[in-house]
């Protein structure tokens, strides 16, 4: 299992200084007085963080600050006119888009920028291989199942020690682009009764943030929960095998989380990227559960600073690495529209 650096591990979600911009198209300016902000989605903080190590060697005058807050907390940040882009683990409604339309004075654009699993991780000593078709995860997390031995688990796992053991179901408790991408999952592919949230709206024990949830999972037996693969890896979790549309239960991986954004299509227009995922995908080795992470920014007026950073989060050498912390790089026709519209933006 791939395990996220030291680096991306040891720094606060709560606010993270990124130092540094990317040589890219046009040099972003380094006079030793540029700084923006940005906020977001605590998905993508691992890749952020390593990105920071490669600008601060290009140029230590300028600073990004990104605060890693939830992908709502990040949009409500990017409307107030706070930050110069969000990190958004969704794409925003029609109401919200318009909001962000009338701050830039032009378009927002939603561009994908990070790929990431999602963990289905447990607290189970007992069964080191768990898993798990959409329809019983649905109803674990709507707690319609509720013992560790029930006969739906147990005809999926044949052979495992399942004890007799009531599960402890555990959600995020903060507004999380995660939470939405994994309510989106259940509802499309198992029948989860309740729509997509980022306020988690089925039954449960809450818990703040990606860490708080990868932190619950390792200290309390018999949990379950759900968390970007970075944070699931960085603390040793096990984490379930998910059956995709094949029938296939397919483990956890950056490739597997490649091969079922090869499916997404993008739906946005007027140059907006949004994106729509297959969570039903029958596209053998996909492990279904994914997210992507865009970067909402405006298309007219960013700064010259946030449009370096940006073109070179999407360029060769930052998405070349990204697998080796725990997400995957964008499809290639994907990157080639992201780093179109980030050239003809002014």
């Amino acid at each position: 299992m791939l395990k996220l650096t030291s680096l991306a591990l040891s720094v606060s979600l709560a606010a993270v200084t990124l130092t540094g911009c990317a040589q890219i198209g046009p040099a972003a300016p380094a006079d030793g007085g540029d700084a923006i902000s940005a906020s977001g989605s605590t998905a993508q903080l691992g890749a952020i963080n390593a990105w920071r190590d490669d600008f601060r060697s290009m140029h230590p005058g300028t600073r990004i600050v990104y605060r890693a807050n939830g992908s709502g907390a990040g949009v409500r940040d990017f409307l107030r006119g706070a930050t110069e882009f969000a990190g958004s683990d969704y794409v925003m409604g029609a109401q919200e888009h318009a909001l962000a339309d009338r701050r830039c004075g032009d378009r927002a654009l939603h561009l994908p920028m990070v790929v990431g699993p999602i963990a289905v991780a447990y607290n189970l000593p007992s069964v080191p291989e768990l898993r798990l078709s959409p329809a019983t995860m649905a109803a674990v997390f709507g707690r319609t199942i509720t013992a560790w031995d029930a006969p739906q688990i147990a005809a999926e796992n044949p052979g495992a020690a399942l004890p007799h053991k009531e599960i402890d179901v555990l959600h995020r408790s903060d507004d999380s682009g995660t939470s939405h991408v994994f309510t989106s999952y259940l509802r499309a592919a198992g029948g989860w009764p309740y729509p997509p949230s980022a306020d988690w709206p089925g039954p449960g024990r809450g818990v703040e943030g990606s860490d708080g949830m990868a932190e619950a999972i390792r200290e309390s037996g018999g949990t379950i929960g759900y968390v970007e693969y970075g944070y699931a890896s960085g603390a040793g979790l096990r984490t379930a095998k998910v059956r995709n549309g094949t029938g296939e239960y397919v483990a956890l991986s950056p490739e597997g989380a490649t091969e079922a954004v090869e499916g997404a299509r993008v739906t946005g227009d007027d140059g907006d990227l949004a994106m729509t995922l297959d969570y039903t995908t029958r596209q053998r080795g996909a492990y279904p559960l994914v997210l992507i992470t865009y970067e909402i920014v405006c298309a007219r007026g960013a700064a010259p600073l946030a449009r370096g950073f940006l073109r070179y989060t999407a360029s060769n050498a930052g998405q070349s690495y990204l697998s080796l912390l725990g997400y995957a790089p964008l499809p290639q026709d994907v990157v080639v529209q992201v780093r179109a519209r980030l050239a003809a933006m002014t």
